[in-house]
Formats: C-alpha cells, sequence, structure tokens
C-alpha cells in the first residue's frame, strides 16, 4: 500500500462520521482493512448493523456510553475514553490494518478526556502505511496542521431547528 496520509473531518454541521464510513465503505470494496474507533459513542445506530455485515473487513469499537455527554464527563467516560486510546495504540501496529478512522476524538479532546500532546505524538508517529482519520467537532489547531487533508462540515441550515427530531435510518 501507497503511504498513509491523515485526514480530518470536522465542523459543526452534519456528516463528519457519515463521510469516514464512506471511506470505510471504499477500502473494504478495494479489500482493504478497516478499524472505527467510535469515541464517546455508545449507543446502536443503523449504521453498525449494516457494518456487521461486513466485520470481515470493518472493525467497529465504541468507547462511551449511551449518553451524549452534557457538562463534564463522567468518570466512566473518561475511563472508556482511555481505555479506547490504549486500545486503538495498539490496533495501529497491526500489519494488517491499512485504515484507522479515530470517530469523535475531537470531542474526547474537547472534554480532555485524552490528552492532545498525546495524539499528536500518535498522529505524528502512525505507521507509515496507514491511513488515519480523525472526525469530531473542535478538532484542535495543532491535528489540523498536521493533517494532509482537513475537511470542515459547515451547518448552513438543519432541520432540528425546524423541531425536527432524530430519525431512525437517517441520523441514527
Amino acid at each position: 500500500m501507497e503511504r498513509g496520509l491523515v485526514q480530518i473531518y470536522t465542523g459543526e454541521g452534519k456528516g463528519k462520521t457519515t463521510a469516514a464510513l464512506g471511506l470505510a465503505l471504499r477500502a473494504c470494496g478495494q479489500g482493504l482493512k478497516v478499524f472505527l474507533a467510535q469515541f464517546a459513542k455508545g449507543g446502536h445506530y443503523g449504521e453498525l448493523t449494516a457494518l456487521d455485515r461486513l466485520a470481515d473487513r470493518i472493525e467497529v469499537r465504541q468507547y462511551g456510553r449511551e449518553r451524549f455527554i452534557r457538562g463534564e464527563p463522567a468518570p466512566e467516560d473518561v475511563a472508556l475514553a482511555r481505555r479506547g486510546w490504549s486500545e486503538v495504540q495498539a490496533v495501529a501496529t497491526r500489519p494488517d490494518l491499512d485504515l484507522l478512522i479515530l470517530d469523535e476524538i475531537g470531542i474526547a479532546l474537547y472534554y480532555r478526556m485524552l490528552e492532545l500532546e498525546e495524539v499528536c505524538r500518535f498522529v505524528q508517529g502512525k505507521p507509515e502505511r496507514l491511513e488515519l482519520v480523525l472526525t469530531g467537532r473542535r478538532i484542535p489547531q495543532e491535528l489540523v496542521e498536521l493533517a494532509d487533508l482537513v475537511t470542515e462540515m459547515r451547518e448552513i441550515k438543519h432541520y432540528f431547528a425546524r423541531g425536527v427530531q432524530a430519525r431512525k435510518g437517517i441520523e441514527y
């Protein structure tokens, strides 16, 4: 495989995880192996059911509880994120892994569940062949500077503002 790059999908708009999942599907279609680490997420979403069918190519692990973090994270939130971070570092060294997605790592960093300096060192020292994707709101500028591609999802209009609730198969 060619040299892996670092991609970031960030911003306040919808679609960051969806973009990362699209890349995972593309990679899977080309025979690549993917690991999707979801920080601050523990619920069951429709995409996870679909990914179950691709379990031989796309491995998914969640490092969060089923509820969103409001205010300060609970000790359990921090413990789950740190356990996930430890697993991710080990997984990244697997020679069969081609694409590593750190979904919602921006939120894990924003709430100080992970250390920015440690994540920056990881990005700088990642295996050369490994493609790395980081998603989430509020990705720190230090990581933006290390990335090869940064896409910002900007909300222009959202139906939630009109009171439309999350819909099965569309938002979850």
